[in-house]
């Protein structure tokens, strides 16, 4: 049973709406089936949107921040990305060619999922 999912975004909104919009649906959504979401901890940014759905929806969350930022008051491993805008497009050629050159271990080249959505990584996962 999958029962947290660690989401890595950032303090920034991006220049799209999507990006803003997919943070807002994946927060929701992980709360809506009962999955913690562990995070950077921030309340700024897409940080502060994916956290603040999963909360309004009646999700657990849980921050991982550095002091430092938490003392500024920012604060509110198997890779996964959510795929928004083509963003991420360049990870898995990335990826590809890290186990090439023997940076990354085949084995370990699989932990990269991709999908459309939260919802098709969320069954990837499982």
């Amino acid at each position: 049973m999958l029962r947290s999912v660690c989401v890595f975004c950032g303090s920034a909104f991006g220049k799209r709406q999507a990006y803003w919009d997919a943070a807002a649906e994946t927060g929701k959504l992980l709360a809506q089936q009962g999955i913690r979401l562990v995070y950077g901890g921030g309340n700024v940014g897409l940080m502060g949107v994916v956290a603040d759905a999963c909360m309004a929806a009646g999700g657990e969350v849980t921050g991982v921040i550095p002091r430092s930022m938490l003392e500024r008051e920012i604060a509110h491993r198997g890779l996964t990305k959510l795929h928004v805008e083509g963003y991420f497009d360049p990870l898995p050629a990335l990826a590809d060619h890290a186990v090439e050159e023997g940076f990354l271990r085949v084995g370990d080249r699989g932990n990269l999922l991709s999908g459309n959505g939260i919802q098709s990584l969320l069954e990837a996962l499982r």
